[in-house]
């Protein structure tokens, strides 16, 4: 029921019932300094080694935000994690069997690798609906090789989750960019250091990127429709050459599976030092080896030390995710990644139609004198006028007379018999 001016009511019928569904689209840009910045990245600190030394603390995801993420104004735009497929060459040309319980077993040269074998799975069972499904780019293939260009499982993968805030319902297909650098900086391979160990953050393991850019999309994913358990997929692929593809899009999830074999120079060989749990020591030159880290590539490290699989078997989830965040996106006012969000707006519009004779008349008492009689603005008029009102709002009703919404007007809007009126009512939810 419809209720115009305080006492008067009106039946509602269906028909003068409308349900619409619409879209709302906002424009999200995300500059390298946020993902690449150390303030605007949070480490949560979660996973503590035991064993030799001060051991290892690292996070098994980091949250990027939108400025210092210590403000009360900044909002966490998306999460970014790396996993590795149990069955991939990874995970298996490392490990060293398993326990009577089935638990995979590594060597103490590797760090957390049962940690990134579950945030895959954990992955696969919520897009995929199976957690011991693998991810494949092109979406549908079932191809794999040694070979890393021809090989679509993807086994080495880096997951950037974008944030409710910022994805609303779901990415909005053919909208999505991300810039990145294939390549590290320079190649360390052989690189004889003789500084103390605090300095070598400058081998390529942590030094922005200036070479390789490459923008990967999901350029013709809205000619290429397809769902899976987690929502509509879609592939991402090299701009510059859209028959390779590097992974896949979840615009439902807001979730990119980016395969670090095919996006990056996997080949590439790294440099620089990461955690690990080891005394304190020296390096083969001599040089002091601070505890809790150890020396990835170069000559005082393994010199075919490569981005895969070497980095992803012996680094911690934060010194992986620090090299892609802090190298792979650069540092500047560029747009780092974009996309364009869809919210989903449910509206049920009402028409509550007010006819000539209907809605003239206010229930407010100094609508009348004493004697009943309407209150004119001339004397003598009593007789003649006409009654009119000025309708503010609209109140809607159950069939009990409970008030469930209320529509406010812009203005008030004169209603007498000669006017016949419709108000239309939209309610988005």
């Amino acid at each position: 029921m419809a209720n115009l001016t305080g006492g008067s009511f009106k039946r509602v019928s269906p028909e003068d019932i409308r349900v619409r569904r619409s879209t709302l689209n906002q424009l999200v840009d995300v500059v390298q300094e946020d993902v690449s910045g150390s303030t605007t990245r949070r480490a949560y600190q979660v996973f503590v080694t035991g064993g030799v030394g001060p051991g290892v603390t690292s996070s098994l995801f980091q949250t990027v935000y939108d400025q210092d993420w210590s403000l009360q104004t900044a909002n966490p735009m998306f999460d970014m994690t790396v996993g590795l497929l149990s069955t991939g060459s990874t995970v298996q040309d490392s490990t060293i069997g398993t326990d009577s319980a089935g638990k995979l077993l590594f060597p103490s040269q590797s760090m957390m690798m049962r940690e990134k074998v579950d945030i895959y799975k954990q992955y696969a069972a919520n897009l995929l609906g199976s957690a011991d499904s693998a991810f494949y780019a092109p979406f549908g293939s079932s191809t794999t090789s040694t070979d890393r260009f021809k090989n679509d499982r993807i086994e080495n993968a880096l997951f950037v989750s974008f944030k409710r805030l910022f994805s609303r319902d779901e990415i909005k297909r053919e909208t999505f960019a991300i810039r990145a650098y294939q390549s590290g900086v320079v190649d360390y391979k052989n690189k004889a250091v003789i500084s103390p160990a605090s300095t070598f953050e400058g081998f390529n393991l942590k030094t922005t990127s200036t070479s390789g850019s490459a923008i990967f999309s999901d350029i013709g994913a809205a000619s290429n429709i397809r769902r899976t358990f987690g929502g509509g997929v879609g592939n991402i692929v090299n701009a510059a050459d859209t028959s390779q593809t590097i992974g896949l899009m979840f615009y439902d999830a807001g979730t990119a599976v980016i395969d670090i074999s095919k996006a990056f120079y996997s080949d590439q060989h790294m440099s620089g030092v990461i955690k690990a749990v080891n005394p304190a020591g020296v390096f083969k030159n001599g040089t002091g080896r601070l505890a809790g880290t150890a020396m990835l590539g170069g000559a005082l490290g393994n010199p075919n030390a490569k981005l895969v699989p070497d980095l992803m078997v012996s680094a911690s989830i934060d010194d992986i995710v620090d090299h892609f965040a802090t190298t792979r996106f650069q540092s500047g006012s560029l747009t780092a990644a974009t996309f364009q969000n869809v919210t989903n707006i449910n509206s049920t519009l009402i028409f509550c139609r007010a006819t000539a004779d209907e809605f003239n008349y206010s229930t407010n008492p100094t609508y009348t004198n004493a004697s009943g009689r309407i209150v004119v603005i001339d004397q003598g008029q009593e007789d003649t006028q006409r009654s009119f009102a000025f309708p503010t709002t609209v109140g809607l009703h159950d069939e009990f007379g409970n008030l469930l919404a209320v529509a406010k007007m812009s203005r008030p809007i004169e209603k007498n018999d000669e006017k016949d009126i419709t108000f239309r009512i939209r309610l988005d939810f």
